[in-house]
């Protein structure tokens, strides 16, 4: 019944026609976006996990993918840029860490975007090894009094407000003295400085502290205890997309296949053997997320099985994407300025033109994926340690 009416929600709202966000230029999609993002509100179909009581609509986890699952599927956002952070990310968290006070506070105002938020947490000397944050933040006279620098802050330029992990204690091991602060970015002490990527365009952002403030009781759990914090705020991060990523690849992959495959004439064998890889690890995904799912639905914790998935997705886009140009070959190389619409994030938006330029721009993403939301290193550490349960390296 839910997802008959979600499909009926679609059907009345979209245009004839209508293949995916991605054939909109850049600022139909912002237009896009923000009407559709009203839409869902309207309709209690922004923060559908939340409780009632918190302007959410109190539904299972089942509803939850299943409005994921036939929104991707319809090619259109679950919100606006930004509710990455501030609805699966700080939202949950809020739910799951807060007090009651916080929740009463930030969760209506991350609904009514009075509120916009983005994540401080990777540093220049701490990107993946999250435990080695050095912005340390001070309680001063009932203040928190913010130092330090954080980097690869996504969509920190559209954001009013920052979820920011701190070392509040240096006497404790790594991973104790760290706190999880909720503080504004429109403030003296907040530098926001755009970082242009190999794309050319300006999506991250680092942030200076120079005694930024927040209030004493802007944290969210244990003082020196945001650790287990942060490591929920991630989780949700990933959430849904074990849901929802192979249907994404799997439009990627038949606009490759198009692409490579000529049906009036044979194809490279070696490039079909490829297609065929790409193809069955797109499976591979499917069965991997339809696991973590049945975790989720039954209230288990996904665990390093989020790494697993993390992985694996992240090794196929760069995988595609040289296929995709060695499929181009030359025509990559002059593909002019083409490239892929909008946001495009991890994967390229339904609609997205099948052209050389795409392609090209979508390889040249693509070199960071194995970096972003923790390298492959880490996460091949994390499923050897806790899935495998192979001892650690020596420190």
């Amino acid at each position: 019944m839910f997802r008959a009416r979600v499909r009926s929600l679609l059907a009345e709202n979209l245009p004839a026609g209508w293949s995916g966000i991605g054939a909109l230029s850049d600022r139909e999609q912002e237009e896009f976006r923000t009407r559709w993002r009203g839409l869902l509100h309207e309709n209690g179909l922004l923060a559908v996990g939340w409780p009632i009581e918190y302007g959410g609509s109190g539904l299972s986890p089942r509803e939850q993918l299943i409005l994921a699952e036939e929104c991707t599927t319809a090619g259109v956002p679950q919100g606006g840029l930004n509710d990455n952070f501030g609805v699966q990310m700080l939202g949950s968290t809020l739910l799951r860490w807060g007090t009651e006070e916080q929740r009463r506070y930030y969760l209506p105002r991350i609904l009514s975007q009075q509120d916009i938020w983005c994540q401080g947490f990777s540093e220049p000397e701490a990107g993946s090894d999250l435990a080695g944050i050095r912005t340390r933040a001070e309680l001063v006279e009932g203040r928190w009094v913010i130092n330090g620098q954080k980097i690869w802050t996504s969509y920190g330029h559209l954001a009013t407000h920052i979820f920011v992990l701190c070392r509040t204690d240096s006497s404790v091991p790594p991973h104790r003295g760290i706190s999880l602060l909720l503080c504004a970015l429109d403030q003296p002490g907040i530098d926001l400085r755009p970082l242009r990527t190999l794309t050319g365009e300006a999506e991250f952002n680092e942030v200076f502290f120079t005694d930024a403030e927040c209030p004493a009781d802007a944290v969210v759990g244990p003082v020196n205890g945001g650790w287990p914090v942060a490591m929920s705020l991630l989780g949700f991060e990933r959430g849904e997309a074990v849901a929802t990523l192979a249907i994404r690849f799997r439009k990627d992959w038949e606009r490759l296949h198009h692409l490579a495959v000529d049906p009036e004439g044979p194809t490279d064998p070696v490039i079909v053997e490829r297609l065929g890889r790409s193809r069955q690890r797109v499976e591979e995904l499917r069965c991997l997320g339809l696991r973590a799912v049945d975790s989720w639905v039954a209230g288990r914790d996904i665990g390093a099985e989020s790494s697993l998935h993390k992985l694996f997705w992240s090794e196929w886009i760069q995988e595609t994407t040289e296929l995709a140009l060695d499929v181009l070959g030359m025509e990559a190389v002059t593909a002019g300025s083409d490239g892929l619409r909008g946001v495009s994030f991890p994967a390229a938006e339904a609609g997205t033109p099948n052209t050389a330029g795409t392609w090209a721009d979508y390889f040249l993403r693509a070199r960071a994926a194995t970096i972003y939301a923790g390298s492959s290193e880490i996460q091949r550490n994390i499923i050897a340690e806790r899935m495998l349960g192979l001892p650690r390296e020596p420190r």
